[in-house]
């Protein structure tokens, strides 16, 4: 475990959770939420309103799930949960096949309670990761929190921390592949990271059944109207 730790540490990353208590939560997860404006981008946005994702992340949570899909023989549950309408967000989780996507929303609490009810999940088996203050409800209730780093927020990441609202915090920033530093942690931490890689180097037969599944998700996505949840097509 040292080693492991060490690496993350090493790049700047910050444990606020001691790794062998990190380690026990991690060993519970079955779903992995990710927050969209500033988690996988830097939070700008294009004169159309959408902010963009880097391959180099996607393919971090690909590997995430199949390393899951490995340990426990099925698929984690995934979705991203945004307070925006963001094309882009949709185009990923299309692509890969991300159980749900929700946007336009304010609470975002609300957004896991409402997926965690049909995916019969409790909160301590979601791992999140956010990176600001419209995430909050949902890193005061989940499981694992991953905060992503800004340089530009010392009393937020100061709050969070005296809050008991993180776990990890990356050393690199949104828009700078923090979504696959994260997810490359949680591999090296359940102690999956190397057989993840060499069964997608290998890609037969693990890989290619994973992804035969994964490909069957139907993602979903849902806003609120009138208090009450939505599905809407993208």
């Amino acid at each position: 475990m040292h080693d492991i730790t060490s690496v993350f540490t090493d790049l700047g990353g910050s444990f606020i959770t001691p790794p062998e208590i990190l380690i026990s939560k991690i060993s519970k997860i079955k779903a992995f939420i990710f927050d969209w404006d500033g988690v996988f981008n830097d939070g700008t946005k294009n004169e159309q309103g959408s902010s963009n994702f880097s391959e180099v992340d996607s393919m971090g949570t690909n590997l995430l799930r199949f390393g899951w899909w490995l340990s426990f023989g099925q698929l984690p549950y995934t979705a991203v949960i945004s307070g925006e309408r963001n094309l882009l967000s949709f185009q990923l989780a299309q692509r890969e096949h991300y159980h749900a996507c929700y946007f336009r929303i304010k609470h975002k609490i609300d957004a896991l309670e409402h997926f965690m009810s049909t995916r019969n999940l409790v909160a301590e088996e979601v791992a999140f990761f956010f990176d600001d203050a419209l995430d909050l409800s949902i890193a005061e209730k989940c499981g694992v929190r991953i905060l992503i780093r800004h340089k530009g927020n010392p009393l937020f990441q100061k709050y969070v921390i005296e809050k008991n609202l993180v776990d990890y915090i990356t050393a690199q920033e949104g828009g700078n592949f923090a979504v696959r530093e994260g997810c490359e942690l949680l591999l090296g931490l359940a102690n999956i990271h190397d057989q993840t890689i060499t069964e997608r180097l290998n890609f037969y037969p693990h890989y290619d059944a994973y992804f035969s599944q994964r490909q069957l998700v139907e993602s979903r996505f849902f806003t609120l109207q009138n208090g009450q949840f939505v599905e809407q097509s993208p």
